[in-house]
């Protein structure tokens, strides 16, 4: 029995595979192929693009697979949410389809869109966002260069930006928030009720989940005397409470940690100064909590 999985093409292509690297799943991927190899025998690999994702995980076509919320939402999928994943191309973090015009427009809110022009990849979901705040518009669905558009072609656009810089760029400004969006593992119905099917996912979900929360940290470790250990403790904003075991000197102590890589410049020298010796920092793959 095999995993059939999805891996999405195009823009979160690639921090989805480094993610799974990160978890232990290595991906090869090849420019004339849509079948990645990966170095699981459980795990059949496809390329799909997200926006289809959702409509053949629900169809069975493939087990499960990685989409955003968005694209789940736009079909209304009836799917199983496995995972939140907050990552993304960019930032590993959420994305926002937002409601936009040109810098000059009279256009400030989603009332002000009656009788108007709106361009988006997002269809579905802006009909029904406009639908809510009993708004008629015409939503035209756009192939790409959404952000060119307005004036000419669209008088609004609703767009995804992590963000903003591009919608800036061109000289648009956000209006509203339709909604956020985050990666996530969705798996078949069918797929989900299947124990072993099940199993691996959960497997799965712990991995990508452990690999995420490591992100950004990196573990440090240093030997200390104990009657340093109080100020040296001192200095460390611990995950959690550091690792402490006795070295084979009595006088000395291990000290284990995890830290955000951000403040570990500031740190060292801190540590350094309260007496710890033998600093070493180290990468972090995962951190299954």
């Amino acid at each position: 029995m095999k995993l059939k999985l999805g891996i999405p093409k195009g823009s979160l292509e690639n921090a989805t595979i480094d993610l799974f690297a990160k978890a232990g799943f290595k991906i090869t991927t090849s420019s004339r192929s849509y079948f990645p190899v990966v170095d699981d025998p459980d795990i059949e690999c496809m390329l799909i693009r997200a926006q289809e994702m959702a409509r053949y995980v629900e169809d069975g076509v493939l087990d499960a697979g990685l989409t955003g919320r968005d694209w789940i939402a736009e079909i209304e999928a009836n799917v199983e949410t496995v995972a939140d994943l907050i990552y993304a191309k960019q930032s590993f973090g959420k994305v926002r389809w937002v409601l936009a015009v040109p810098e000059a427009s009279p256009i400030q809110g989603v009332k002000d869109l009656e009788g108007k022009i709106v361009a988006t990849e997002l269809v579905a979901t802006t009909k029904r966002y406009l639908a809510s705040h009993g708004v008629t518009a015409k939503v035209e669905f756009s192939w790409g260069a959404t952000e060119v558009k307005p004036p000419e072609l669209a008088d609004a656009i609703v767009e995804v930006t992590e963000t903003g810089s591009s919608l800036r760029a061109n000289k648009l400004r956000i209006v509203e928030t339709i909604m956020e969006s985050n990666t996530q593992l969705i798996a078949n119905n069918d797929a989900w009720k299947s124990d072993w099917k099940r199993r691996k996912l959960e497997d799965i979900k712990m991995l990508l989940e452990g690999a995420i929360y490591a992100l950004g940290k990196v573990g440090l470790m240093l030997n200390v005397r104990k009657e340093d250990l109080k100020r040296v403790l001192e200095v460390l904003p611990a995950l959690k409470r550091p690792t402490i075991s006795h070295l084979s000197d009595d006088e000395w102590l291990a000290v284990n940690t995890i830290l955000d890589e951000t403040t570990v410049r500031t740190i060292i020298p801190r540590l350094k100064e309260a007496g710890a010796q033998g600093i070493v920092e180290y990468p972090l793959n995962k951190i299954v909590m």
